[in-house]
């Protein structure tokens, strides 16, 4: 039997797949992806992009090529059985440099990410190429592999990401349960082309007669999601008659210009795996958890999962942590996949009420919120979506107690700022693909032993100083900062953060995730405790 070996094999080269390869080029680690089907499906399916998996495409450089594809600051609507709007989700903030809500169609973001892949010659993806069984031992782990061929053939790997999706092989093969629950009510999803319905907007129409969805997509299509009421024939419900006559009492006769691209009947799922790290392989995406389309996080988690892991094994490939951090991805990221499913169920339990009473409640409801300004404010900026935050895992929180206000393990935020060349830049430029260390008006190297400074440096950490916007002596006469890169908080927003802190150090790790928080005088002790944890 033939015999391959790389260093990290990805199963399923969806975009998280194909997102995590990405990620091991960029941190030069050679890579195998083994995709089933041949060719990119041609149609949408995940369809919302938050900000967060925009940082994460960032990171990988292809953020602004998947914008192109892109709506961006689309607003959320619920409409009531009159017709009226109840409830909008409408954020005008970027925190973390990137439009909050923003629509697209997978397709062409698989695109994107595969026609990227020629520039990392240490990846390959090999599509027709099934996984058919694996193991682990202490060096390693082994596929039995079956090419677009039919030929059967042995790729060994250090570790194992595990990218396929909600039915995942990997995920079986390990004896990992998939928990959690299946919802009851079907929904029928149709996706047409040529639309010209002026509704730029996606709009959750909570009619408890039946619920139905309608998303506006880019390049003049639209997405239609109707739920089965109980005692409906699936297959009756599916067929284009049928759904041309729903779609009819929305728009009228504009759905004769429509043409069906695709119409499919799913059964929405809320599953989390029980772990998301076996020996050396871990799961991401759709394999570890699955989620009701509501919240609009399906994709995006998969995509935090790219952005948490990829890091850390790169690193134990490379020699420069211990294997065991490996073990910090299920406890960073299980719990927080785990409340945006939560968030999705209980957004579909408000869509999905068919009992008029009920219904009439809940309109009250959101109309009582939305005559208070805070309630309101709380809507509109989605603040409601639960925040990912690091208590456990690799982060040091130099308090014992925590507070609601310690930032640490929070994802930092992504500004722009200006160069000493004068170029206007997001900051995770500036930052790199590492670790960061990042003084407010203090050079973060002063004071560091040679011992810690040579620690660090394998790890390609960058110093940065910033300062106040044009705070040198002259035009084009920037602040310098010996030994560290420095730069200008352009809108003061890295200033505001560090007032809120009141420590004038941060330490960033490469997922952009705030590791400390210190001063100079602390900050020796900190990076030691840090580099305790990673190795």
């Amino acid at each position: 039997m033939k015999r391959d070996r790389t260093q990290v094999a990805i199963v399923g080269g969806g975009p998280n797949g194909i997102a995590a390869a990405h990620y091991m080029g960029v941190y030069g680690i050679d890579c195998v992806v083994l995709e089933l089907a041949e060719g990119i499906l041609p149609y949408p399916r995940a369809v919302g992009m938050d900000d967060e998996a925009l940082r994460v495409l960032q990171g990988i450089g292809l953020a602004d090529q998947a914008v192109r594809d892109m709506i961006c600051d689309v607003p959320l609507r619920y409409y009531n059985a009159r017709g009226v709007c109840f409830a909008e989700v409408k954020p005008t903030v970027a925190p973390y440099g990137w439009p909050m809500r923003n629509i697209f169609m997978q397709q062409l973001l698989e695109e994107t990410l595969r026609d990227a892949l020629p520039r990392h010659p240490g990846i390959e993806l090999r599509q027709g190429h099934e996984m058919l069984a694996l193991e682990q031992s202490a060096d390693g782990v082994t596929l039995q592999v079956r090419d677009a061929d039919g030929a059967v053939y042995e790729l060994q790997a250090d570790y194992l990401i595990g990218a396929d999706g909600g039915r995942s092989a990997v995920r079986k093969q390990l004896g990992i349960e998939l928990q959690g629950l299946t919802h009851p009510r079907k929904w029928v999803v149709v996706d047409t082309r040529h639309d010209s319905l002026d509704a730029p907007f996606t709009a959750l129409h909570a009619d408890p007669q039946r619920p139905f969805v309608c998303i506006y997509l880019p390049y003049q299509q639209r997405r239609w999601e109707f739920m089965l009421l109980e005692g409906e024939n699936e297959t009756a419900m599916c067929e284009e008659a049928t759904i041309r006559r729903l779609i009819h009492g929305h728009i009228g006769d504009a759905v004769d210009e429509l043409e069906i691209v695709r119409i499919r009947a799913y059964t929405h799922n809320s599953r989390v795996a029980q772990r998301f790290v076996e020996g050396r392989a871990v799961l991401i995406g759709d394999a570890a958890h699955i989620s009701p389309p509501w919240a609009g996080q399906g994709l995006n988690s998969g995509l935090r999962d790219v952005a948490n892991v990829c890091w850390k094994l790169a690193a134990i490939v490379q020699g420069k942590a211990s294997p065991r951090i490996l073990q910090s991805y299920d406890q960073e990221r299980r719990g927080h996949a785990t409340d945006l499913i939560a968030l999705a169920d209980n957004m579909g339990a408000v869509l999905g009420l068919t009992n008029p009473l009920m219904a009439g409640v809940r309109d009250w409801l959101f109309q009582a919120v939305n005559s208070v300004d805070n309630l309101r404010s709380h809507l509109l900026e989605f603040k409601f979506k639960p925040k990912a935050t690091i208590t456990q895992g690799l982060v040091f929180h130099e308090r014992a107690e925590l507070r609601e206000d310690d930032l640490v393990g929070q994802l930092f935020i992504q500004p722009d700022v200006e160069t000493a060349d004068g170029q206007r830049v997001r900051l995770d430029t500036v930052l790199g693909q590492s670790f960061a260390v990042l003084g407010y008006r203090v050079n973060p190297v002063q004071g560091l032993s040679a011992a810690t400074r040579d620690y660090w440096a394998q790890w390609d950490t960058r110093f940065i100083q910033v300062n106040r916007s044009r705070s040198g002596p002259g035009r084009n006469q920037p602040l310098q900062a010996d030994g560290a890169i420095s730069v200008e908080d352009l809108h003061n927003r890295l200033g505001q953060w560090f007032s809120n802190v009141r420590d004038c150090i941060v330490v960033i790790r490469p997922d952009r995730f705030v590791a400390a928080i210190t001063t100079p005088e602390r900050l020796e002790s900190v990076l030691g405790k840090l580099q305790a944890q990673l190795s």
